[in-house]
C-alpha cells in the first residue's frame, strides 16, 4: 500500500508552527500541542511532516503523540469536558458523578458526541482536590460538582 502525501493546507500550515518552535531545546511538545491548537487534533499529515523537520523517525513522532492523552486523532467537539478521576476525588463521589455525566451526554470517556458538541475526557487530577470532585469545561476548572452544576455543564455544551 503507497503511502499517501501529507495535504497541501495541513503540511503548510503544520511547518508555519515547525518553524515558530524548532529552535527550542526539545520542540516536540511544543510543536505538537500547536498543531493541535491549530487544527484541535494532530492529524496524521502533520506527523511525517513534524519528523522530517526535526530529522525523527514517524514512530518516534507517533509514539509521543500516542503517549500523551491530550494529543488527540480525531476533531474534538466544540466542547471539551474533563472530568477528574484522580484519588482525591474519587473519595468525593467523582464515580457517581462521572456515571451521571456520561448517562446525561449518552458517551463515554475518549467519545465524541454524535451532534459534535462535547468530547468527554478522563483527567487524573486538575489541583482542586480540596474542591472535588472536580472537571474542566473548555479550560475552565469547576469545583464541587453536583447535580445542579452538571445540569449546567450539560446545557452550556448542549446550546
Amino acid at each position: 500500500m503507497a503511502v499517501q502525501p501529507a495535504s497541501t493546507e495541513i503540511a503548510a500550515r503544520t511547518a508555519s508552527i515547525i518553524q515558530e518552535f524548532k529552535a527550542l531545546e526539545g520542540p516536540l511538545l511544543p510543536i505538537l500541542h500547536g498543531v493541535q491548537g491549530e487544527f484541535g487534533y494532530v492529524p496524521q499529515e502533520a506527523l511525517r511532516v513534524i519528523a522530517d523537520e526535526l530529522n525523527l523517525s514517524r514512530a518516534e513522532v507517533h509514539g509521543v503523540a500516542s503517549f500523551y492523552h491530550d494529543y488527540r486523532k480525531e476533531p474534538g467537539g466544540r466542547h471539551v469536558l474533563k472530568v477528574c478521576q484522580a484519588e482525591a476525588c474519587q473519595s468525593m463521589g467523582s464515580d457517581t458523578t462521572t456515571a451521571r455525566i456520561k448517562q446525561l451526554l449518552g458517551i463515554d470517556f475518549h467519545e465524541t458526541a454524535k451532534d459534535g458538541s462535547v468530547t468527554l475526557e478522563p483527567v487524573y487530577c486538575l489541583g482542586l482536590c480540596a474542591c472535588s470532585p472536580s472537571a474542566m469545561l473548555d479550560g475552565e476548572v469547576i469545583g464541587r460538582l453536583d447535580n445542579e452544576k452538571i445540569d449546567e455543564i450539560v446545557e452550556a455544551v448542549r446550546s
